[in-house]
């Protein structure tokens, strides 16, 4: 064996643009839509929807998904893997509409070293609509920063830390808040020796005239449910014994999770993606 083997890169990227379940007002598994999962190889991969319709329920125009992994071009740079997921003309129940709703994830592994700098360029909702009113949001796609010097974990990260405490403070001190979301966002992260997690969102705030309240990137609809917006789950684990560096890094986003209880029930994820990449050794 050398001493120095070479390094290797194993990609991982799955994009769905929708799935869920419903119990109300008709029962019905939704399949997972324009699903796609990256080879360990690498290449790249896309799938397309048209038209879709739920009786009247949920329906979109179209959809589309792309995974891509290949070595960065840049010289310095290691592997870059990129997944995108886009739905178009999206309606469940004429209450939660928009015309395109984009979750974009790109994921840069170093050559030396394993955790990656994590962008969301192209990120967005176009025209997101509540009960037909506007819904302003304010998006910080830069909420991950710089990727952490010497190799450390994001949640080692003072500025990263410190914008995502931000949030669950904003969320807190609104009046009224649920409990089961005052408990969600009462701490962050959540450790062990194997493993650090932590949940956040893109969307800091979100602001309009539509019915219900604003808790950061969750609106309460009365008669409808919670709907929550560009969630996104950190974990990092299998730290290295002499660095301390996280050799796993998950990254999941979720443009829309949808929580019905009343008009009708279940859940609905529209734009989801999940990078999980890993070099060795």
């Amino acid at each position: 064996m050398p001493d120095n083997p070479p390094r290797e890169h194993l990609y991982y990227a799955e994009a769905t643009a929708l799935t869920g379940s419903l119990q109300l007002p008709l029962v019905q598994e939704i399949r997972a839509h324009s699903a796609l999962k990256l080879p360990e190889k690498g290449g790249y991969f896309s799938q397309h929807s048209d038209a879709y319709r739920l009786e009247g329920v949920l329906s979109y125009k179209s959809s589309y998904t792309q995974v891509a992994g290949n070595s960065d071009v840049k010289e310095g740079h290691g592997w870059s893997t990129l997944g995108t997921s886009v739905i178009e003309g999206l309606n469940v129940l004429d209450i939660v509409t928009a015309d395109r709703v984009v979750a974009q994830l790109t994921t840069d592994h170093p050559l030396i070293g394993y955790v990656p700098s994590i962008t969301f360029l192209g990120t967005r909702f176009e025209n997101l609509r509540i009960g037909g009113h506007p819904v302003k949001l304010d998006l910080d796609l830069n909420l991950f920063g710089a990727k952490p010097a010497g190799d450390k974990s994001y949640t080692s990260d003072p500025g990263f830390i410190k914008r995502v405490a931000s949030q669950y403070e904003g969320i807190r001190a609104h009046q009224n808040l649920p409990a089961e979301l005052r408990q969600r966002y009462n701490q962050l992260p959540t450790t062990s020796d194997r493993q650090e997690s932590i949940d956040c969102s893109l969307v800091n705030h979100a602001d309009g005239s539509y019915p219900g309240q604003s808790f950061g990137h969750v609106i309460d609809v009365p008669n409808f449910g919670q709907i929550h917006l560009a969630c996104v789950r950190l974990e990092q684990s299998d730290f290295d014994t002499k660095t301390g560096a996280p050799k796993k890094t998950v990254i999941k986003l979720t443009m829309l999770d949808l929580h019905m209880g009343c008009l009708a029930a279940g859940d609905i994820g529209a734009g989801g993606l999940t990078h999980n990449g890993g070099t060795r050794p």
